[in-house]
């Protein structure tokens, strides 16, 4: 089939005007290379579930793909179980309840028992309900810290998996029966029901509880004054909830960033990660007289933290508090089980796990990843994500994550400490060496591993004038499963990992070298990178 011809199909199906319209403007215009945007590749079904740019075609987030995959996915379930039941919840982003509206006919349809969330609500809660109701999987709508146009189908799976996010092979079987769908069925002729729950008070009612165990036997002081933003995300009323239930100072919200908008009109990228999304919160802990800061991604599983510093007030990487949050729970009476992190995460934590006599474990990059690590006690990454409760939350939480975190600098504060005294403590206790990202955004994830060719194909020779060993991660020799990406191991004992992003057009790199080479090293390696 053509590409005008595969245009035309997908045309004759799209229930959505917005789409519609915009796949009419494309055959009108004859541009094949617009309409190979549009429809080549097909965003296929993988572990992060789809993640892609909203508009029309197969190459794109709509209403047509994402009632494919609904049906895929029922499929899948009904292969598995007689009843199987499905839980569903979106964000504020563009299109989150209408793909999670729609997916709830055609799983119902399918005659899958489910429950839709009756308005947004954060990734963690989604990932706890599916443990804590017993639901065989779970579904969220979310592009997570993405650009504004993109969107996302995250899928989780309940029973003997845990109610973590999916992965190989389970993604292939369910892209599989998508395959099929796509080839069988239109958009109208899937069958849709409308008997289906909607509701979802009880499920928050259970991750109110499970989390508050974090801090069940704290009385909060109070003598902080905190700033939160929700990066135009759905943290906030949950948030708020839970430190009210805590008896905790409800935050200073920055205003601007306080609704969920799927626009997001005050940064261009919603990730804290990046470059000028916290500068917000900076004004507005500078206007208050804030001791910290506290911000949440999107769909509030990620946690960045705002300290004062020098220059007015700087974030944490990753790995800081990661390392904060570690030391807490190692240090609890009764700790037992496995400290994790991913293979691009500091070396810090393995530290931390022996001085505690826990064991630790590395994984790949992602969550899935070290949510698969059996007995885990905590898992993080460097990319802002923490699982404090990984018994009740099987995945990063930026809630749990938050509460834990203010949890400890009030409990400082009666001390007469900062976080930031803390932490510094911390690092010479434990030998924490820093760490870094560096990355290139591009226009396309064939741009990206464009760069991963170049890179295997001519790889460094040496670092800063040190020798270096390549690993290749696709080979790996350890227990580690296989991925896109090479390990440069220096001889002075810096590490840097070349990896593709598993859900942007970006490039990264992730390196850890001693305080004073830091900066040195990140040019070297932007150069790198070219």
């Amino acid at each position: 089939m053509s590409l005008l011809e595969q245009a035309k199909s997908w045309l004759a199906q799209d229930p959505d005007p917005v789409t519609k319209a915009q796949l009419e403007s494309l055959i009108a215009s004859g541009s094949e290379v617009e309409l190979q945007k549009a429809f080549e590749p097909r965003i296929t079904f993988g572990t992060a579930g789809l993640r892609g740019e909203l508009g029309a075609g197969s190459a794109r987030m709509n209403r047509v793909l994402v009632a494919q995959a609904a049906r895929g996915i029922a499929d899948y379930l009904l292969e598995r179980e007689d009843l199987p039941s499905v839980v569903i919840g979106y964000d504020g982003r563009i299109n989150s309840d209408i793909f999670a509206h729609d997916s709830a006919e055609i799983l119902a349809g399918a005659g899958v028992r489910v429950t839709l969330f009756d308005t947004y609500v954060p990734t963690p809660v989604l990932s706890h309900s599916v443990k804590f109701g017993g639901f065989s999987a779970g579904i969220m709508v979310t592009a997570s810290h993405n650009p504004p146009n993109d969107n996302g189908y995250k899928v989780y799976l309940g029973g003997d998996f845990g109610g973590s996010q999916i992965i190989s092979p389970i993604d292939r079987d369910i892209e599989a029966k998508i395959s099929v769908v796509a080839e069988t069925f239109t958009f109208a002729k899937l069958p849709k029901s409308s008997n289906f729950t909607v509701g979802g008070n009880d499920l928050r009612e259970g991750y109110y509880a499970s989390t508050l165990k974090l801090v069940d036997s704290h009385t909060f002081n109070n003598r902080l004054k905190v700033v939160y933003t929700a990066m135009h995300g759905v943290g906030l009323d949950t948030l708020n909830e839970i430190l009210r239930r805590a008896e905790a100072n409800i935050p200073v919200p920055v205003t601007e960033q306080v609704q969920p908008d799927g626009n997001f009109p005050t940064t261009p990228f919603p990730n804290p990660e990046e470059p000028g999304a916290m500068d917000l919160a900076f004004a507005k802990a500078r206007a208050v007289g804030a001791d910290l800061i506290i911000a949440t991604d999107p769909d509030a599983d990620r946690l960045a933290i705002g300290i004062p510093s020098a220059i007015g007030f700087t974030r944490l990487a990753g790995d800081e508090v990661g390392l904060i949050l570690a030391h807490e729970i190692a240090s609890r009476s009764g700790a037992h089980g496995v400290m994790a992190n991913s293979i691009v995460s500091s070396s810090c934590l393995a530290r931390v796990a022996k001085a505690h006599n826990l064991r630790y474990q590395q994984t790949l990059t992602g969550f899935k990843w070290i949510m698969q690590v059996p007995e885990l006690l905590f898992g993080y990454e460097e990319a802002l994500g923490y699982a404090v409760d990984p018994r009740h939350t099987p995945d990063k939480d930026g809630i749990s994550a938050a509460l834990m975190a203010l949890y400890i600098a009030d409990r400082l504060s009666v001390q007469g400490k900062t976080l930031g005294a803390h932490l510094a403590d911390l690092k010479v206790k434990y030998d924490y060496r820093p760490t870094a990202q560096v990355s290139v955004r591009v226009e396309s994830k064939a741009a990206v591993r464009e760069i991963l060719d170049r890179l295997i194909a001519s790889p460094p020779t040496s670092l800063q004038g040190n020798s270096i060993v390549i690993e290749d991660l696709s080979k790996p020799t350890g227990t580690l499963p296989p991925t896109d990406g090479l390990k440069l191991h220096v001889a002075n004992g810096d590490w840097v990992i070349l990896r593709p992003s598993g859900t942007e057009a970006k490039f990264k790199a992730y390196l850890e070298t001693s305080e004073d080479n830091l900066e040195a090293l990140k040019l070297e390696v932007q150069k790198l990178l070219g």
